[in-house]
């Protein structure tokens, strides 16, 4: 997958089907409008994304900043989708005042060379945001490109949004977050080293540092699966600050996988949550916090 990225200077060589949005989460509906670029590569289209960095909600302060999905995981998600290009659009206060139009035809058709297009109900994009699909749809026969206007999904009668996923996230139910991205929820980074409790105790385990915009559920441990140089375990996830053994305020992922054995500091991996299993606590010893894990490993065979 190409990465465009840190320029506004945009000269795609092959025309694209192409989808717009902030992509956060990339849930269900999302991957509605992904589809419809991805089926257009038959056609001899190039799948290509367009994201804004950082999202409008970000730079306009009608956000904290937290992500559902980190830059680098959906740079991971996107390649495993088969998109060809990802652009990563530099957004502040010059060019998101960009007039619609004047984007439409020189980033669009211009610079992405845009054939077809799919956009969502909400898209919103240049000055004030008066950019939107019907636009695209006036502008498209001109510009010589076609528009199709993908509906909102909706899933046990709620309409899935990104604003949807991240209260369940928030609240800890990942196996509700899990049906509304079409697969559970990600943590991705490189493996660090720890202080290594884990292997005294006799349970050794892998430790990620998120990014401090990563949006994390609850301080707890969950059931998960982790995925490292191309394997998959079955593996219990705590997420917290350990406050057992350490003062320390920054927030881990640690996990026990199951099975394995090996040393993987420095490797890239990906941590899947499947389901909130207690909060985390403090003990009053590190014999208690060894009896603890035990029954949280052995919770997780089941």
């Amino acid at each position: 997958m190409k990465i465009i990225t840190d320029t506004t200077e945009i000269r795609l060589e092959r025309e694209t089907a192409a989808a717009i949005g902030k992509f956060d989460g990339i849930h269900i509906g999302h991957r509605r409008l992904l589809e419809e670029i991805l089926s257009r590569k038959s056609e001899g289209l190039a799948a290509c994304v367009f994201t804004f960095d950082p999202p409008p909600a970000v730079l306009f302060g009608g956000a904290d900043g937290k992500e559902l999905t980190t830059k680098e995981e959906k740079r991971i998600l996107f390649e495993r989708m088969g998109v060809d290009i990802l652009i990563e659009f530099p957004l502040n206060r010059r060019t998101a005042a960009t007039p619609p139009e004047r984007f439409a035809r020189e980033v669009l058709a211009g610079g992405m060379h845009a054939r077809f297009l799919a956009a969502g109900t909400d898209l919103s994009f240049g000055a004030g945001g008066a950019g939107n699909a019907a636009l695209l749809g006036l502008l498209g026969p001109e510009l010589g490109f076609q528009v199709r206007t993908i509906e909102k999904v909706s899933l046990d009668g709620t309409e899935v949004s990104s604003t949807f996923v991240r209260t369940r996230v928030e609240s800890g139910h990942m196996e509700w977050a899990g049906r509304l991205l079409g697969m559970p929820y990600m943590i991705a980074g490189r493996v660090v080293g720890g202080k290594r409790l884990g292997r005294t105790l006799g349970f050794p385990t892998i430790n990620i540092l998120p990014p401090d915009t990563k949006l994390l559920p609850p301080n707890g441990v969950y059931s998960s699966r982790v995925c490292v140089k191309g394997k998959e375990y079955r593996a219990i996830t705590n997420i917290g600050c350990k406050p057992t053994v350490t003062e320390e305020k920054k927030t881990g992922v640690e996990s026990y996988l199951y099975d394995f054995e090996g040393d993987i500091y420095g490797e890239e991996a990906e941590v899947y949550l499947l389901k909130f299993h207690r909060p985390e606590r403090r003990f009053d010893s590190v014999d208690e916090l060894q009896r603890q894990v035990r029954q949280d490993i052995d919770a997780g065979k089941s």
